[in-house]
């Protein structure tokens, strides 16, 4: 089955080896989100709420570049440094979910990343289509210019794919040991 990544293009991705989204058919699984502001530093440090928010519109971001988006999730886990932050992340889950509300999972950690955070959030999304398929030129133009050159774009059991068949979709384009 084809899958599709969405990368946020931040440094973390290639130092730890994972990309902040990936669909496989029609289910996209979004890695921990931390309130970042994009450059490197914590948003809203001390804002539970006015973290959270930002956690779900990386999260959003990500979920639309694979065809999804909010109302697509399933399951939320959120991960707190401080259960009295509750009421607040709560809120903020609530404005986001209340038409569409997933499962959640809540649960109180010692630590983030950085300090001034609080909050991070990992989905699980289910989307009813297939994802619509970029052209190829917008997909080599959406790989983060971060990425190490010389780590191939795609995979399909450790072999690179061709430029010209990501991602493979026809039985000529695939691999004959990825058909079982």
């Amino acid at each position: 089955m084809a899958r599709q990544r969405a990368f946020s293009g931040t440094p973390w991705e290639e130092k730890v080896g994972y990309c902040r989204a990936l669909r496989v058919g029609q289910q996209i699984f979004v890695s921990g989100t931390a309130p970042s502001d994009g450059e490197g530093n914590t948003f809203a440090p001390g804002d539970a709420y006015a973290q959270t928010h930002r956690c779900f519109e990386i999260i959003q971001q990500a979920l639309q570049e694979l065809g999804a988006n909010l109302s697509d999730v399933v399951r939320t886990r959120i991960y707190i440094t401080n259960m009295n932050h509750w009421p607040e992340v709560a809120r903020a889950h609530h404005e986001l979910f209340v038409a569409h509300p997933p499962v959640n999972t809540t649960v109180e950690i010692p630590a983030l990343m950085n300090p001034d955070m609080l909050v991070e959030v990992e989905v699980e999304a289910l989307c009813e289509d297939t994802p619509p398929q970029k052209p190829l030129a917008a997909r080599v133009q959406s790989q983060p210019q971060n990425r190490s050159q010389t780590r191939p774009q795609g995979m399909i059991l450790g072999r690179p794919i061709q430029p010209a068949t990501l991602p493979p979709v026809t039985a000529p384009e695939l691999d004959e040991g990825c058909l079982d």
